[in-house]
């Protein structure tokens, strides 16, 4: 049962889209409108992620954003929003004239749970593609990967467990070792059909 509505989904994406035109043009920062239910006001992990069209595909272009509920889910998207735009670390910082190119997609995000298992092989039975994301944990390394990742690149869930293995910084079988973490967390998505278009839910499964 999606827990926000499609008003609120669009208010979201929408704000990213305006917070990085204004940031990327102007090098302002917006105060956030006021969201349409007070449920946007509390504190929620949120993704931004921004991906360019390119030859009717849709290739990444950035994607940060908070993991745990930090603050106030409309201030964590005006933050991931800019990041994702000009702080991802893969990428050069966008620039205006890439705007009528690339779409908005906001991930927001249940808090994690740690997986529990008598046995690390167990994890991929604990697991679904198309419903769980991924945080791998071990010491520093830290990797994440949204629940609409495996779902776009086909990967079952011993491949899902590897490449976020990998993420982090860490050997793709590293989630066999009793020493790693493992979270899940689940997402509701909404993005825009096409550059500046109509804001939809993203179907993961």
């Amino acid at each position: 049962m999606p827990l926000f509505s499609i008003e609120e989904g669009a208010f979201l994406v929408k704000l990213a889209r305006s917070v990085v035109t204004k940031h990327v043009k102007e090098s302002v920062r917006i105060s956030p409108p006021t969201p349409p239910s007070k449920q946007m006001n509390e504190k929620s992990g949120v993704f931004v992620t921004i991906e360019k069209i390119y030859k009717g595909e849709r290739v990444l272009r950035g994607c940060i954003g908070y993991p745990l509920p930090y603050m106030p889910l409309v201030e964590a998207t005006i933050d991931s929003a800019i990041s994702a735009a000009v702080n991802d670390p893969r990428f050069e910082p966008l620039q205006p004239e890439e705007l009528s190119e690339v779409v908005f997609e906001v991930s927001i995000l249940t808090p994690p749970v740690l997986l529990q298992a008598k046995d690390p092989k167990e994890y991929p039975k604990l697991i679904k593609v198309g419903r769980d994301g991924l945080i791998i944990e071990k010491g520093y390394y830290k990797g994440l990967l949204l629940p609409q990742v495996p779902v776009e690149y086909g990967w079952d869930e011993e491949t899902f467990l590897s490449e976020c293995c990998m993420k982090a910084g860490l050997p793709p079988d590293s989630w066999l070792s009793r020493e790693v973490k493992v979270y899940t967390f689940s997402a509701e998505v909404f993005t825009e059909d096409r550059p500046g278009g109509e804001v939809v839910p993203k179907k993961l499964q």
